[in-house]
């Protein structure tokens, strides 16, 4: 049976109108495995709100002279998914910081967010089958590219902070309903001002309108054409969605933890880097996707899946397995179709 993961809403989310910041310059616009909550339905336009200001100041280069090209690739600083101070957990999911600076300046603050909102989450399909206790295959593809068009000025991504009256983490213990703060600039603010021993501010990068419910059916039916009986599980990993900068050890971590258990941790989590696989959900009227549909990517890569299936694949499915279908065309008896398998 196939089940949602933790990052991605099994139907398109859309985020309704609130204060966001966006570059407004000429050039690009841009702007977890966390769960993501649907929020409860709205009946305003599931178009990007209106923009409250710049993602990133003027003053900073959105594509540095010194920025490493890669072709093939989208056009992204990926030295911004790593900065210095900060580590990358195990799971991929959070880099976090613990550097004093980044928790008493707000400019530097301010600065490093408004930049690493500009970047966006890896998501992923996984696609795993099991029988008998054994894993029959276990499968990733990347859909990065699906959120990235090649010109930076199709972008649809943008930053939203927390509205008024929005139930979140707004500099206390608990969440709380305010205080309500206008822009990211008063919550960095906030923030470096705040003398709590220990707290954190979060940025937090999610994707919006990408139909999972539906490409989980397609594939799905996928495994079913090709005689697969065993038990499915297909997920939507988010990684390197989420930005974490704590408050330093003033002894050790082990300290701070025990601290923590006692006293609380304030906890600021007011923004969100928002990248849109389409411009409303799937099923609404003018829907237009960042690069392509669901149907056609899905057209596109059942082939790839299908072989790597039945191949047993454990890892991931790249361009590589698209191209050798297209360059050397097999039907299914050359790749291996054993009649009904993995049944328990």
């Amino acid at each position: 049976m196939a089940e949602g993961d933790q990052t991605i809403p099994r139907k398109g989310l859309s985020e309704p109108s609130y204060a966001v910041h966006r570059p407004i310059s000429s050039e690009a616009g841009p702007s977890n495995e966390i769960r993501i909550d649907a929020t409860q339905p709205d009946h305003r336009s599931h178009t990007p709100p209106p923009y409250s200001g710049p993602a990133s100041p003027r003053s900073v280069s959105q594509t540095p002279q010194n920025q490493v090209s890669y072709p093939g690739l989208p056009k992204l600083d990926y030295r911004l998914y790593l900065p210095p101070s900060f580590k990358l957990s195990e799971d991929k999911r959070t880099i976090t910081s613990y550097d004093g600076v980044l928790n008493t300046q707000r400019t530097a603050l301010l600065t490093l967010i408004q930049k690493l909102a500009y970047i966006p989450p890896k998501p992923q399909v996984r696609i795993t089958g099991t029988s008998n206790g054994d894993v029959d295959f276990d499968i990733k593809l990347n859909i990065m590219n699906l959120i990235i068009p090649e010109g930076e000025k199709q972008r649809m991504n943008y930053i939203k902070t927390i509205p008024d009256g929005e139930i979140g983490h707004r500099g206390k213990t608990k969440q709380t309903a305010g205080p309500c703060l206008e822009g990211l600039e008063q919550w960095v603010r906030n923030y470096c001002e705040d003398d709590a021993s220990i707290k954190h501010f979060a940025l937090d990068r999610t994707i919006i309108n990408w139909d999972t419910t539906h490409l989980s059916g397609l594939l799905l039916t996928l495994l079913k054409s090709i005689s697969y009986h065993g038990n499915v599980n297909i997920t939507f990993p988010l990684t390197h969605s989420r930005v974490l900068i704590h408050s330093p050890d003033k002894i050790n971590h082990f300290f701070s933890n025990v601290t923590k258990v006692f006293t609380g941790s304030h906890r600021y989590e007011p923004v969100k880097s928002i990248w849109p696989y389409a411009n409303v959900p799937r099923g609404e009227e003018g829907r237009k996707c960042v690069v392509q549909d669901e149907d056609t990517w899905f057209r596109e890569w059942k082939d790839a899946i299908g072989n790597a299936v039945r191949c047993k694949r454990r890892g991931w499915v790249t361009v590589e397995d698209r191209l050798e279908f297209l360059m050397e065309p097999k039907g299914l008896g050359e790749t291996g179709k054993q009649g009904e398998w993995g049944t328990s």
